[in-house]
Formats: C-alpha cells, structure tokens, sequence
C-alpha cells in the first residue's frame, strides 16, 4: 500500500523495479496507491507491471486533486516474464480520480490474459505491451493540441476535461519507456520544469 500526500510542493516518484506478481490458485494480489495533492505536483512513473501465469492482481488507485494541483502518472503492462505471453489469469483495476472533491474519472474493468491474446489476434498487431498515461496540467486543450502536434493521436479528455488520459503502445519495452519519457517531457516543458534524468527511461 502506498500512501502519498502533498501540500505546496512538487514531487517525483517511481518504483525500484518492475511489479511482479506471482500465480495464485485462491487469493488475488492487491496493489493500492492513494495520492492526495493540494497546490502540488506529482510525477509518479511507474516500472512495468509483471503478470505470472496464473497471477491474479486487483488495483485501487485514488488521485484526489485541487484546481492548483498538476499530475503525470504511468502504468506500464508488460506480456509477463519473457517466455509468457499474457497467461495471468485476472486484472482488476479500479482507478478513481477526483477534482475538489468532485468524482471525474472511474476506470473500472476486468480482463483475463486470454482476452488480451484475443484482442492482439483480431487486430493482427505486435504491438503488445502498453502504458496508460494520466494528466492534469494548468492548460489541458493546450497539451493536449501539443500532445496531437507531435504524434501522439491516442490522447483524450476525461468528462469534464480537467484530466487527460491516453494509451501508448510498442512491441519492446525500450521503445516503449522511450514514447513515455517523451511525453513526460512534454509535461514538464508545459509547467517550465527542465528534463529530468531518472536513469531507467
């Protein structure tokens, strides 16, 4: 469980290593991240996420932000260990994001690695490990036209549009980190922070 609470300041946060999550035949592994920001900044990149076969994993994430607050966070899921191939067995994932107080984006779903392999299948694509990316900036039309002006199409905003979120995708994890570290510079450029080296993307 990790618990993060920022008031007037900036922070940046990432794992040791990537999250492994070992088969279970009963119980489900259980990631829980709650990060609360008032007149903050929070950058949390996190490694890939590993899968066993047969792992069962349920996420709670809860973001509880005010209008001052900017936020970049990164999920990356990886096809397991390097001879698995999405043979996990569940992912649950319940991703909460609040704006003062106000509930703005749930993210709620399962999946088994079967679907994922199906879903790869139909689409004929090698592309197989992805990152789910979420942002709040001081200007989101403006980031997210920046965003659109680089290359990066799959972004878009939650309901209100005070959060965007976006998907990106690669056939190795090096390509991967590199598409994400691009975007997390993009974010800092647009809060005027200077690039910043956490010597794994």
């Amino acid at each position: 469980k990790t618990v993060i609470k920022l008031k007037d300041s900036t922070c940046i946060f990432t794992t040791e290593s990537a999250t492994k999550v070992y088969p279970s035949s009963k119980e489900f592994g259980i990631n829980s991240i709650n990060i609360t920001l008032e007149n903050s900044n929070c950058e949390f990149i996190n490694d890939e996420l590993i899968l066993f076969k047969n792992a069962k994993l349920i996420q709670l994430l809860k973001i509880k932000l005010d209008e001052k607050s900017t936020l970049f966070y990164g999920d990356i899921l990886s096809q397991g260990r390097s001879f698995e191939n999405f043979d996990f067995s569940h992912m649950c994932t319940r991703n909460k994001f609040y704006i003062n107080g106000d509930l703005e984006y749930f993210e709620n779903f399962e999946v088994r690695g079967s679907e994922i392999k199906d879903y790869l299948k139909r689409h004929q694509t090698k592309n197989s490990i992805f990152a789910k990316i979420y942002i709040k900036t001081y200007k989101n039309d403006y980031f997210l036209n920046t965003l659109s002006q680089e290359g990066f199409e799959s972004f878009s905003y939650t309901k209100s549009k005070q959060i965007i979120i976006g998907v990106l995708c690669e056939n190795n994890m090096s390509k991967l980190k590199q598409k994400v570290k691009k975007v997390w510079d993009l974010y800092r450029e647009s809060l005027e922070k200077k690039e910043f080296n956490l010597g794994k993307l």
